[in-house]
């Protein structure tokens, strides 16, 4: 059987990260990083002299946020643990919804602060995280600090897709999977596909793109995600790293 090649298509910092976690457990497999999503901090910088907290439904606008030179909030909430660790580093105490959307909300609701909390978010964002919380008569605003444009897969990419290796795809939101099905269609098909869809949405996202499994994790996080592309891997023949002993 050829070699797996697992095509990480998250924006380059996350995907490196997320395939550091894979290559600590396995071995036997080609990677390729060919982001379909660019992210590009906008500022300026929203009013934060009355807010006591962030939002962050994800690590990119922990990054955007520092890029932009924002200062740490009193309070933090985060829709998980990856995001919550790069909210942490910026200089955060973050409280982690380890889920989705309506995790993040239910855990702010039940925290109930007082005072105007500001999603920070990107230009494209699902899940109506403001609104929400407002309807629960939080204090909530939001602010867009950073741009996600769309790539195409690289030449590489492409190569893969068209060649007789399986092809094992992660994928984190509706509009990657979306963006990911229709820069797929433009070369040449071969390869057996096989995505690990963070949730039931984002594998819909693909519409009529031909997959041949599709997996999606217990929880959607990135841990479950890594666990999901790993298992899918020793399918397809990656091996199981050994490490050594004292005594070797």
């Amino acid at each position: 059987m050829p070699q797996p090649i697992l095509l990480l298509t998250r924006p380059d910092p996350a995907s490196r990260r997320f395939l550091g976690g894979i290559e600590q457990r396995l071995h036997g497999f080609s990677t390729i990083v060919s982001p379909v999503i660019a992210i590009q901090p906008r500022g300026p910088l929203p009013e934060t002299g009355d807010a006591v907290g962030a939002v962050f439904t994800s690590a990119n606008g922990v990054r955007a946020w520092q890029a932009l030179g924002g200062a740490p909030l009193p309070l933090c909430y985060t829709v998980g643990d990856a995001t919550a660790q790069a909210a942490r580093a910026a200089g955060f105490a973050p409280q982690s919804a380890q889920g989705d959307a309506d995790a993040l909300v239910a855990m702010i609701a039940a925290d109930a602060p007082q005072g105007r909390l500001i999603h920070l978010r990107g230009a494209h964002a699902r899940g109506d995280v403001a609104a929400r919380l407002a309807q629960r008569g939080l204090r909530a605003t939001e602010a867009v600090i950073y741009d996600q444009p769309t790539q195409e897969l690289s030449a590489r990419a492409q190569q893969a897709l068209g060649g007789n290796s399986p092809v094992i795809l992660p994928l984190f939101s509706v509009r990657s999977a979306a963006q990911f099905a229709r820069t797929a269609q433009i070369g040449p098909r071969r390869a057996p596909l096989i995505v690990a869809a963070i949730s039931a949405e984002v594998a819909e996202a693909l519409g009529a793109l031909y997959v041949n499994r599709l997996e999606i994790p217990a929880r959607p996080d990135a841990e479950h995600m890594q666990d999901a592309v790993i298992g899918l891997l020793k399918d397809l023949g990656a091996l199981v790293k050994r490490h050594k002993s004292v005594k070797d």
